[in-house]
């Protein structure tokens, strides 16, 4: 039995104990552990793409506790394209990283929980029941609150306070949803299309359990009003700030929102509950609300946050559509949302790293003197508006083609209408960076160090790739979950 995608699990453990065991003083074998940890975690999970992309599964069961419950890993289309997009995104948040944080204090500490962080990202993605997912779930929450208050000033120490709290909220609602759900159907094995057995439970008690399990996964994922630990966390460093809004933290919630909607309860248990309609409403609301109140935002990183919460909604609205083309948009989103989204964050790091600007106030002018970064971010912002051909047109279009499928056209409404509301908050910073006048000059040389630069530049052209061959990337994978689920 070939177990091989799941050591992408392991890997990471023991690369954050042998990172743990260097000196702080130690740069460079930590620097070469922190790098391999994540190319080789990327490569174990690209080895499982083309045998699940051909329809084949691997599955391992680490221990059978008791009939239907678990811990067992599976790596199936939805949870390696998770675990595939964390992976790579892993391997350019490292190196961006291992540069940004050069002068910051406790790097041992910080780069031990920041390779942690990637094994138990790889362990929700690989989950192959809600009982592991739940495992990983916390461990995630715990791994990464060191990371949250890495700059143990009082701001920080309060946002971690607030960012645990919410966290082990969630943790609760989902554990009592978990078991109470296990409880009438006898197992928690996700299943394509949702748990035949859940046909004979009381509705009344699906649908306060489907509540329960949602809300859970929902502080995690940011719905409104289960938000404000998000903005608060961004006191955290950049590469912290771009993990838990693009790749780890969020995503973990959307996904398990995911697993919950489409291989627990199913689209016909979620259309007859009535279920879809509740999902559907809390998303667009959200989506119309984070909105707005980006637009109030003066620092960039909470500009950020909040497009965020937002920019997650489309997701989760996408699967409450309960139509092909809606999951489809929901999934690409999924993908298309954490790469451009990485990249206004390392923009965002470049700008304070090499000016100490982090309010939008300050950015006039900024262009002439980081006008690469300023092109990668205005690249960035126009594919989370929607413009083709960037990664985000692609996610658009399918999510309006789902409302119209779905004949719900008032989300598709709420779609167009964000995407307005998306140029009114990005549009004034490029502005800003390139026409207002400034005291920003132009220095010779690379505008920042390589290990910024880079990083940023290629995920750039990233964004490009995934909007122009999209039908040869995420597609065909996406494609699979959707066979799959309807």
């Amino acid at each position: 039995m070939d177990i091989s995608p799941f050591w992408a699990v392991f890997l990471p453990v023991l690369g954050a104990v042998l990172i743990a065991c260097c000196k702080e003083d130690w740069e460079r074998p930590r620097q070469a552990l922190a790098v391999s940890t994540s190319v080789l975690t990327c490569a174990l999970v690209a080895r499982a793409w083309p045998v699940v992309l051909q329809g084949g599964e691997y599955r391992f069961t680490i221990i059978q506790i008791s009939p239907g419950l678990s811990v067992t890993f599976a790596a199936e289309p939805l949870g390696l394209l998770f675990a595939m997009l964390a992976s790579m995104l892993w391997i350019f948040a490292t190196f961006y990283a291992l540069s940004y944080m050069t002068q910051e204090h406790h790097r041992r500490r910080f780069f031990t929980c920041y390779t942690l962080a990637l094994s138990a990202t790889m362990g929700v993605a690989f989950s192959a029941n809600l009982f592991t997912l739940y495992i990983f779930y916390e461990y995630l929450a715990l791994i990464t609150y060191p990371l949250v208050i890495h700059k143990q000033t009082a701001e920080a120490y309060a946002a971690g306070t607030k960012y645990i709290i919410y966290c082990f909220g969630s943790g609760a609602l989902i554990f009592l949803g978990m078991f109470s759900l296990g409880g009438f159907a006898g197992t928690l094995d996700f299943t394509p299309g949702g748990l035949p057995e859940l046909a004979t439970t009381d509705r009344r008690v699906l649908a306060l359990i489907f509540v329960a399990l949602i809300t859970g996964f929902g502080v995690k994922a940011a719905l409104m009003p289960l938000h404000s630990w998000l903005p608060a966390a961004m006191v955290a460093p950049t590469p912290v700030s771009a993990l838990l809004h693009a790749v780890a933290i969020v995503k973990a919630g959307v996904f398990g929102i995911l697993r919950v909607s489409y291989y627990l309860y199913g689209p016909e248990s979620l259309q007859s509950l009535g279920l879809a309609g509740i999902l559907a409403a809390a998303a667009a609301g959200t989506i119309i609300m984070a909105s707005v109140l980006a637009i109030r935002q003066d620092k960039l990183k909470a500009r950020l946050a909040y497009s965020t919460i937002g920019q997650l909604s489309y997701i989760i609205l996408g699967a409450a559509l309960l139509s092909p083309y809606g999951l489809t948009g929901g999934l690409a989103h999924l993908v298309n949302h954490a790469l451009l989204k990485i990249v206004l964050f390392f923009c965002a790091g470049v700008i304070a790293h090499e000016t100490g600007a982090t309010h939008i106030s300050q950015l006039g002018g900024i262009g002439r003197r980081l006008p690469y970064t300023c092109f990668f971010f205005t690249l960035a912002s126009l594919g989370l508006i929607g413009v083709l051909p960037l990664a985000g047109y692609i996610s658009k279009l399918y999510l309006l083609a789902g409302s119209l499928q779905a004949d719900k056209p008032l989300l598709g409404l709420v779609l167009l209408g964000s995407a307005v509301l998306s140029a009114v908050y990005y549009l004034p910073i490029i502005i800003a960076a390139y026409f207002q006048e400034g005291t920003y000059v132009r220095t010779p040389g690379l505008e920042s160090s390589p290990g910024l630069f880079f990083p940023t530049a290629v995920l750039t052209v990233f964004c490009f790739v995934f909007g122009l061959f999209a039908h040869q990337t995420t597609l065909p994978l996406i494609n699979r979950i959707i066979m799959a689920v309807f």
